[in-house]
């Protein structure tokens, strides 16, 4: 009866640890196995310039993408860009594998419209005969900061905030935002 005893005792022993570490892979693969992250800006949307992203998770703390986002407002706040193309490179602070906190650098090529007001002068009265809207293409650099959160099934979301510069002489806007509250999945 005692043998009988110790080989139940022992055989359930062994089946609940080995169901212990199948349910731990489980959890684990959900977020390791996972290279592309897909996301889209919850925030540039609400003024009018809504961005979707691909990121490819290259090691445990270090990532790159490219953010796409267009205009789409007239008169909004971000209304001057028409269309912004940020490829980026990130590096990964938290213990989590491509999560927590991050620094991020990052190019950009924009085209922005650009509005000039025609103006006639004749005496000392001064007329607005039109507006001329003209859009150029600009290319810049700039950086962010953020942090990045997982969820067990592959969900993500990101808060990060940064600016870049557009460089050259022939420009009326001179930045562009990297700001965004983002929500994705882990792929």
């Amino acid at each position: 009866m005692k043998k009988i005893l110790l080989t139940t005792f022992l055989l359930s022993g062994a089946i609940l640890a080995n169901a212990q570490n199948n349910s731990t892979k489980k959890e684990n693969n959900s977020n390791e196995t996972g290279k592309n992250e897909l996301k889209v800006n919850l925030l540039t949307s609400i003024f009018a310039l809504p961005e979707i992203s691909y990121e490819r998770i290259l090691e445990d703390n270090m990532g790159v993408g490219l953010s796409l986002a267009a205009g789409i407002g007239d008169d909004d706040d971000f209304s001057e860009y028409r269309f912004l193309a940020i490829p980026h490179y990130r590096l990964y602070f938290g213990k989590k594998r491509a999560g927590g906190f991050f620094i991020e650098g990052n190019a950009a090529i924009g085209s922005v419209k650009e509005r000039y007001f025609m103006y006639y002068s004749a005496a000392s009265n001064s007329y607005l005969t039109s507006t001329v809207d003209n859009a150029k293409t600009n290319f810049g650099l700039g950086a962010a900061v953020g942090a990045k959160f997982l969820t067990r099934n592959g969900f993500t979301g990101e808060v990060y905030g940064g600016v870049g510069r557009f460089l050259g002489n022939n420009r009326s806007i001179e930045a562009y935002p990297r700001i965004g509250i983002t929500l994705g999945k882990r792929f």
